[in-house]
């Protein structure tokens, strides 16, 4: 994946991500699933601002959602198989992945997943 394909995927992931404010270290562990360069992090910031889909304030990352949500029954899909998961780096014979416009996410545990996009 390139650099202008982690920044739409990043994108996306704050704009589905279901809760209405975020503390930065909170935004970050989301972004962390898709980069861990710090210069992408803060490009990933800076576009979904410019895009209008978050606010900053002081700390806080306010979601500016409009109804935007990961749908889990077509959305996110599971597949078998020997996976490590992009949040917490366990061993998954589960695997769950957030389909995006921009791209696939994942693989995810079960409780990662919604811990990712703010169910949890």
């Amino acid at each position: 994946m390139d650099r202008t394909e982690r920044v739409e995927l990043g994108v996306d992931l704050l704009a589905h991500v279901e809760a209405d404010d975020l503390s930065v270290a909170e935004a970050v562990d989301r972004i962390e699933t898709v980069t861990t360069n710090p210069t992408l992090t803060r490009e990933i910031l800076d576009a979904a601002e410019l895009r209008g889909v978050i606010e900053r304030e002081g700390g806080r990352i306010l979601t500016r959602r409009g109804g935007t949500f990961v749908r889990f029954d077509s959305q996110v899909v599971r597949r078998e198989g020997e996976f490590t998961c992009r949040r917490c780096g366990a061993g998954l014979s589960t695997g769950h992945f957030v389909r995006f416009e921009s791209g696939e996410l994942g693989p995810f545990g079960s409780s990662c997943i919604e811990k990712v996009l703010g169910r949890s």
